[in-house]
């Protein structure tokens, strides 16, 4: 099977397709990030063609079977500045709608944030679906678009925590199956969630992983606005581990530094003391085996971890896919 993706980070996909013991060859893989490029190296080797840019990446001739694509979130998230496509980041779906014009792959997947549907009042979403779609969750385009990639579309919002992994976090996804491939396809079923947050936990973590006061303070006041974050600054009660979910991994998820500058970690009590994630429980977060090498420092470690796709999301897509 022939892949390639855009935005590849430290690989998501490429876990998804290992775990679904798929043989696969990478015609491509593309990220600037240098930190996220020195990961995935490490853990898949350095594919053939690695550009940086994905308006310096050549299109294949050949159709690929799967194109992977995730383009920046940070335009179209709550955490963000919501800036949509007037944020050069929010234009990048179209590279990756020429890419698939270009290429024909067999199959498409998009992934991005949630918000990307309440953009400019949906019409973000809608422009993206108007040309990427000849039908919608099995219903015709009446009117389809000229420019239209003309693939069968299938979108649904899944949620981390439906698929076996303890982190509340939701994603849009879009499919697409070219059309003269069976264009059947439903998104798998949600799981009933046995694992808790506190099952991935470390037993033993180094003391730099502690918080002290300032550094809690400092947490709290840049997350009270939060619901979500409101319940676990309000009382060491707040903080103790919780039994079932995480919140939502992010970039920023690294404690303060000594100087308070900005940190998004999620502090809790384990055994009297108050600490945070460390970077191998975020990528148990969003289901990496800890086979998975982290070659870089916490910091970076962190912000992979929080822009990465959540493994197990994938490998029930692509197994209802394929």
């Amino acid at each position: 099977m022939r892949v390639g993706s855009d935005f590849s980070g430290v690989g998501a996909f490429d876990q998804a397709l290992i775990r679904l013991g798929i043989e696969y060859t990478t015609v491509f893989a593309c990220d600037m990030d240098k930190y996220a490029r020195q990961t995935y190296i490490e853990n898949y080797g350095e594919p053939k063609y690695y550009p940086e840019n994905v308006y310096d990446r050549e299109i294949p001739k050949e159709p690929l079977d799967i194109y992977m694509t995730s383009p920046p979130c940070q335009a179209f998230s709550i955490a963000g500045k919501k800036k949509g496509e007037t944020d050069k980041r929010g234009v990048l779906f179209y590279n990756s709608h020429e890419f698939i014009i270009k290429n024909r792959p067999r199959y498409f997947i998009f992934e991005n944030v949630k918000g990307l549907l309440s953009d400019d009042n949906g019409k973000t979403f809608q422009r993206w679906i108007d040309l990427l779609a000849k039908s919608v969750n099995g219903n015709p385009m009446i009117f389809p678009h000229d420019d239209s990639a003309n693939y069968h579309v299938y979108h649904m919002v899944l949620n981390t925590k439906d698929y076996g992994v303890p982190q509340n976090r939701e994603r849009i996804f879009i499919i697409g199956i070219r059309d003269d491939k069976d264009n059947s396809f439903r998104f798998p079923k949600t799981q009933h969630l046995t694992k808790r947050l506190k099952d991935i936990l470390e037993e033993t973590v180094s003391d730099k992983y502690k918080l002290n006061k300032n550094q809690l303070e400092s947490i709290k006041g840049q997350h009270e606005h939060k619901e979500e974050f409101i319940a676990d600054y309000r009382t060491d009660e707040g903080l103790r581990i919780r039994d079932y979910l995480a919140p939502c991994m992010t970039a920023s998820m690294k404690k303060p530094d000594e100087n308070m500058t900005r940190g998004n970690c999620v502090p809790f009590i384990k055994n009297g003391i108050i600490r945070t994630l460390t970077p191998r429980e975020c990528f148990r977060l969003q289901d990496f085996p800890d086979t998975f090498k982290m070659p870089c420092s916490d910091s970076q470690m962190y912000k992979q971890a929080g822009n990465s796709i959540t493994v197990g999301v994938l490998y029930n897509i692509l197994k209802n896919l394929l």
